[in-house]
């Protein structure tokens, strides 16, 4: 096994508030819910929602978790963006299952399922302007 991190900062046009509340507070419904083909369930383990809570996600097979990633461990910090909007900034730590890092592909493709999360959220929060307020 190797453990290795990933980072990324995207801008979005929705609140930090709302996003905290979607992707923080809410995941656990919201998340299954938007990204079936990728989350079957997420558990709460330790906590309330707020800051130091412990979710275990559970991914399908369409993801790498389980193919190459054993697990994974994200932080996620908003702040406040352009014209209201906000900067979401999150590191990822992940433990592969093989001795060996992800390729530059498989990595490419890690990053481009946590931004599609991130985007498939921000889609439901800009379609729906009255939730998680």
């Amino acid at each position: 096994m190797v453990t290795s991190t990933v980072s990324n900062e995207i801008p979005s046009p929705v609140a930090p508030s709302r996003l905290w509340k979607a992707i923080v507070k809410e995941s656990h419904n919201l998340m299954p819910k938007l990204m079936p083909d990728i989350i079957s369930s997420i558990v709460l383990l330790e906590g309330n929602g707020g800051v130091g809570t412990i979710r275990q996600s559970n991914f399908t097979s369409g993801g790498l978790i389980g193919k190459k990633v054993k697990s994974t461990s994200f932080e996620l910090k908003f702040e406040d963006g352009a014209d209201g909007g906000s900067v979401c900034k999150f590191k990822g730590e992940y433990e592969t299952i093989e001795d060996c890092l992800p390729t530059e592909d498989e990595t490419k493709e890690m990053m481009g399922s946590m931004v599609g999360m991130f985007k498939a959220i921000e889609g439901y929060l800009i379609a729906n302007p009255d939730v998680y307020v």
